[in-house]
């Protein structure tokens, strides 16, 4: 699914009318129609109590007059606040009229602030998409009375105050939402942990926008479901061996970090890998080969980290860093990979690099220069810093994550609430899989395995491989959740669902 910036929405919209040949207040009223099915089936009236709606002067206003005339048709109270303005669009115009009159409906004044009692159910129309300086005035105002009041708030389209795809000046005033309801396509805002106090939880209703504009607009900005990894893992043909599905390569474990080790190592066997050899140091070799038994296991000479790197050629991937420490002898290793991943200028070894690798990368960055192309680097938001520089805000730390992965050509994979995937192309893909339950020490360690797993298959294109290792390894972490809850959830939970979710796609 692609995510369009404010101004390419504005032209999916106009495509839509003559495509369809509609009138703007008609898609209005297709909007307003799905937003009132969504909140019905959420809502009874009873429970929803009287609904006080705020609208604007413009379009994302009359897609608030219209869902509010559709809910009052359904038997919903409510109450209309209209914000004033010298001049409103003819579609809010045209909404304003056809408004039931039994529906209270007056204009918001200076002083006069509508009452917002606690838990009253609001509806925020004042401005959507459209959006592109900070509210100041009169709608400031309204906005910081509708925080300050705690009631339950929707948005309609977006939160009235947001950019759809930038940041807000500091200060600026923006609604509260405890939900978001977004028609067509999501926005990028939606996306970005400095909105998520404002966005709450957010979904998209399909109002049938024109599918020939979205496939022929060229954008960086992608959000991955389950249509977007639809046949990305090949089925496994009836005579084949574990030679089939390749033969990878772990790197990982120090002494009290053999966890990590023990964790990718899972995660890479239940990640379909044909066959898999673990290197790591000596003071671990029992604790691996009792824990995984399934692995073969290359102890190091040395007791407590890893200093010596095997021989590549029966590999066809290898990953780095879960629990790797960053002893000196540990980064010379992390050197010959490097160098031995590029000896073959035909076809570079697929390398994953994770963890104590990626710090240890950023404070050597020189080494970036030799990361094999297609190298899938998993950092977290300050290993990720730790490559490049501290972000101004997330929408720049965006900007540093595609430069990064075209500049190194490698597949980025930022992990947060949604995370994000840098293409050396530039494109920027969302992962829709996951829950705060994955926040737990040792998931890292799960994706780096899975994706090792996934890197090792040759049958499976590189971005097409990360992109369904991302997906699947959030699925998984869903499917824990539902047996184990958020709260209870440990990285073990993941690597025992990843089979279940990676079978999702085998049916």
């Amino acid at each position: 699914m692609k995510i369009l910036s404010a101004a390419q929405i504005r032209q999916l919209d106009h495509t839509t009318l003559q495509e369809q040949r509609l009138l703007s207040v008609e898609l209005m009223e297709r909007a307003a129609t799905a937003f009132v099915r969504w909140f019905s089936g959420c809502y009874s009236p009873a429970e929803a109590g009287e609904i006080l709606v705020l609208c604007g002067p413009g379009n994302n206003g009359g897609d608030g007059l219209a869902a509010a005339r559709l809910l009052r048709q359904a038997g919903y109270a409510m109450r209309l606040a209209l914000l004033p303005a010298a001049k409103s669009t003819a579609d809010w115009q045209h909404n304003r009229q056809r408004l039931p009159k039994a529906v209270p409906a007056a204009e918001v004044a200076a002083g006069q602030l509508p009452a917002i009692a606690p838990g009253t159910l609001v509806i925020d129309a004042l401005f959507g998409t459209g959006c592109n300086r900070p509210l100041v005035g009169l709608a400031a105002d309204l906005v910081q009375h509708l925080n300050a009041a705690q009631a339950r708030v929707i948005a309609l389209d977006l939160p009235s105050g947001l950019f759809a795809n930038a940041p807000q000046p500091a200060g600026s005033p923006v609604v509260r939402a405890a939900q978001t309801i977004g028609f067509g396509l999501p926005k990028l805002a939606f996306f970005l942990p400095q909105n998520a106090a404002y966005v709450g939880e957010w979904r998209i209703e399909d109002i049938s926008l024109s599918e020939a504009f979205i496939a022929a607009t060229a954008t960086p900005w992608h959000y991955t479901d389950a249509a977007a990894v639809a046949g990305a893992l090949p089925p496994r043909p009836r005579f084949s061996h574990k030679g089939t599905f390749g033969h990878a390569l772990l790197l990982a474990g120090s002494r009290g970090k053999m966890g990590a080790a023990v964790l990718a190592a899972g995660a890479c066997l239940r990640g379909g890998v044909g066959l898999l050899t673990a290197r790591i140091p000596a003071c671990g070799y029992d604790i691996f080969q009792i824990s995984q038994p399934e692995a073969m296991c290359l102890p190091d000479h040395t007791a407590d980290y890893l200093s010596e790197l095997p021989e590549l050629a029966p590999y066809q991937a290898a990953a780095i860093g879960p629990g790797l420490g960053q002893a000196p002898a540990s980064l010379a290793l992390l050197r010959q990979l490097l160098k031995a991943a590029n000896a073959s200028k035909a076809r570079p070894l697929p390398l994953v690099i994770d963890a104590d690798a990626l710090n240890l990368l950023g404070e050597h960055r020189a080494l970036l220069r030799r990361l094999p192309e297609n190298t899938v680097l998993t950092p977290h938001p300050k290993e990720f810093e730790r490559l490049t520089e501290p972000a101004r805000d997330d929408y720049h730390r965006l900007e540093l994550l595609r430069d990064f992965a075209t500049t190194h050509r490698c597949l980025v994979v930022l992990k947060g609430a949604y995370t994000c995937l840098a293409t050396p192309t530039g494109e920027l893909h969302f992962n829709s899989t996951g829950n705060p339950g994955m926040a737990t020490g040792g998931s890292g360690d799960v994706l780096t395995g899975l994706l090792l797993a996934l890197r090792a298959h040759a049958q499976i294109p590189a971005f097409e491989a990360v992109r369904l290792g991302v997906y699947a390894h959030g699925r998984a972490g869903d499917l824990a959740a539902q047996e184990t809850g958020q709260a209870g959830l440990v990285a073990g939970d993941i690597v025992r669902h990843l089979g279940p979710a990676l079978g999702e796609w085998e049916k």
